[in-house]
């Protein structure tokens, strides 16, 4: 018979942790390894020799949030899988989240039931698509489908404003961007407001849509 899949907890509410943490240990072949407060808990707590199956991890969280705590794992333990679990349901939080490594993504006010189906789908195949996040990044990535069947607008696009593009897809602030292009603000803000109107977006969620789609964006 097949052991219990580890799963680890991150998240710096103890309420909804510990809530979490009793739905996951009712689940049939699930067991909780260790829960975390933070990301940095997580990486401090956690033994290549005694690996989760599964990461819970939540978004918003002090000293290393959900991206950062997700990309650790993705670049260290690329074998453990992150579903994420948040009350953030914006188009930014999602690609970020994706963009970190998540395998799936649930909201936290889901029923239990779902939490199961997630946990599921990841540890057999690999990866959680809910209607919510479908929904979300179908509307995101709609306009750029359009914008295709028209002419890629990628070919209007200057050295520069893809250099902006691929720095727009990290956490850096437009300022620390100017800084890294050695550019100023103002510059900076030139080359955002361009892209906007070329690409038919009000949004920096846009311009890193459109990036990940074309494959220019910094991984």
């Amino acid at each position: 018979m097949r052991q219990p899949f580890k799963v680890v907890l991150v998240d710096d509410h103890v309420l909804i942790r510990t809530g979490i943490s009793a739905i996951v240990q009712s689940f049939h072949n699930y067991e909780v390894l260790f829960e975390a407060s933070s990301g940095k808990e997580m990486i401090d707590r956690i033994e290549p020799g005694n690996l989760p199956d599964l990461v819970l991890m939540d978004v918003n969280m002090p000293e290393m949030d959900g991206y950062s705590a997700t990309g650790w794992l993705t670049r260290h333990f690329p074998g453990v899988k992150t579903l994420a679990l948040s009350m953030f349901d914006t188009e930014n939080s999602i690609i970020r989240m994706f963009k970190a490594g998540v395998k799936g993504y649930v909201m936290k006010y889901s029923e239990p039931a779902e939490l199961r189906a997630a946990m599921d789908a990841l540890v057999q195949k690999g990866c959680y698509y809910s209607e919510l996040v479908t929904g979300r990044l179908v509307h995101t990535i709609k306009k750029y489908d359009d914008d295709e069947s028209a002419g890629n607008p990628l070919s209007e696009l200057n050295d520069r404003e893809i250099e902006f593009l691929k720095f727009a897809c990290t956490e850096l602030t437009y300022k620390e961007i100017a800084k890294q292009m050695y550019l100023s603000p103002r510059t900076i803000d030139g080359y955002r407001d361009s892209l906007f109107e070329k690409l038919s977006t009000k949004s920096r969620v846009g311009l890193v849509t459109f990036a990940i789609r074309n494959g220019i964006a910094v991984t």
